[in-house]
């Protein structure tokens, strides 16, 4: 039975577990910082880092191995040769989707310009490790799968025609999960090492002096932590830590969103129809000369890059956009549903400031507030979206009704709007 609106449900991955990722990373930072490793391999090494200790938390400590959402089954095993021939149907699945999305990489030349190439290389070496890794691991954890038979051994069976046919939708449902790790994690991957970079070669002496310099340290500090439990969820998506894709969204809107907030299709950045920084500067400029309202401002953008972060850390090893890991509901998600739209929205209309321009034209200002209105929208709908596909889980209505009824940020939200704040019908989108 799922719990009542009155109690928050169970969060899928605990505070520890980020915590545990949090100092690790940390560890890591204060070494590379030290001793000025700034280069790739650094800031991939800042990964492992966090991700090490989350797993090591989640077996040891919460031992998500055992729940009954991993669809393992530790106390019955099958003898190799009962299930032998699932795995290989499942084994060629997998390798053929491996192989898709390197001819997809090979062929769109985005994948090779900016800091793609140098994460070409990387997968290229680390392939034949995945490949002949994938052998071993397929075959001993279908001996304890309760259904073996998952996305991979539909793909299989559809691509030998047998006469065992696949169920219906499996083979989509694994086509999306992969989609999503394939665009994603290519994406962190290329983010990861000049993030960690640009830390690293910080060398401000008045940071605790100057307001703009510690405010801008912070946030890069703080999207830096980002980046990396962004990065490690999208490595970890194995059964035994739970962490596995339940469902990718089967919502092309879901898509859509999602996608046009991120490159190639970003239609934010500079050139793009969102573009909303015409003749603008930032708040540094604008309020230059007023030290004590720098304090102010800068500290309110350091908070909101926080609860930014917070919201990644919190999800552990399982954060992934478009996807269904298990419900969070700690942390920031105790204030909202949606902290991570919230606090990169404020943070963007308090940063960049679009009403103010250096033009002096009225037209300007209007036409970039009126963009960054639209930016704001499509996060909206991103979040309806995201609700959608989550609301055939029981666990995330019951989240959903309880933050309706007591997250301060949804019940303001839904005052402003006129609704009920403890209506458990009424489940708008922050």
């Amino acid at each position: 039975m799922a719990p009542s609106s009155t109690s928050c449900p169970r969060s899928a991955v605990s505070t520890g577990v980020g915590l545990a990722g949090l100092a690790g990373l940390a560890l890591w930072m204060a070494v590379a910082f030290h001793y000025g490793m700034d280069g790739p391999s650094a800031g991939l090494t800042a990964v492992f880092a966090c991700g090490l200790p989350m797993i090591l938390w989640s077996v040891l400590v919460d031992k998500v191995h055992r729940r009954a959402s991993t669809g393992i089954d530790w106390s019955h095993p099958r003898r190799i040769a009962d299930g032998i021939d699932i795995s290989a149907v499942k084994l060629l699945g997998l390798w053929a989707t491996w192989g898709i999305i390197a001819f997809l990489y090979m062929t769109f030349s985005w994948y090779w310009q900016g800091p793609y190439p140098y994460v070409m290389n990387l997968l290229g070496h680390v392939a034949p490790v995945l490949v002949a890794a994938s052998i071993p691991y397929v075959i001993w954890l279908d001996r304890y799968l309760v259904e073996p038979r998952d996305g991979a051994h539909a793909l299989g069976l559809w691509l030998l025609n047998r006469e065992e046919r696949p169920p219906p939708g499996a083979v989509g449902d694994h086509v999306r999960a992969w989609a999503v790790k394939a665009f994603f994690l290519t994406f962190m991957l290329a983010v990861v090492p000049g993030n960690f970079a640009e830390m690293i070669h910080w060398r401000d002496d008045d940071i605790l002096g100057n307001p703009v310099a510690f405010a801008s340290f912070m946030i890069a500090l703080l999207f830096t932590i980002d980046v990396a439990f962004a990065t490690a969820g999208y490595i970890l998506t194995f059964r035994p830590l739970d962490a596995q894709i339940r469902t990718a969204t089967p919502h092309l809107e879901g898509w859509v969103a999602a996608l046009i907030c991120y490159p190639p299709f970003s239609a934010m950045g500079v050139g793009g129809p969102l573009n909303y920084q015409i003749d603008t500067r930032d708040w540094a400029y604008w309020f230059g000369g007023h030290e004590a309202l720098l304090w102010v401002w800068g500290a309110g953008l350091v908070c909101l890059t926080g609860v930014y972060a917070w919201a990644t850390v919190a999800f552990g090893p399982r954060f992934s956009n478009l996807t269904h890991r298990g419900i969070i509901t700690h942390g920031p998600y105790r204030l909202t549903r949606h902290p991570a739209y919230v606090a990169k929205n404020l943070f963007w209309w308090l940063s960049i400031l679009p009403f103010l321009v250096t033009n002096d034209n009225p037209a300007t200002a209007i036409r970039n507030s009126l963009l960054l209105g639209i930016v704001s929208a499509i996060y909206y709908w991103r979040a309806r979206t995201e609700e959608k596909h989550l609301s055939t889980d029981p666990v995330y209505r019951a989240y959903s009704d309880w933050a309706q009824a007591h997250a301060p940020i949804t019940r303001l939200l839904s005052l402003l709007k006129g609704r009920r704040t403890n209506d458990p019908a009424i489940v708008p989108a922050e």
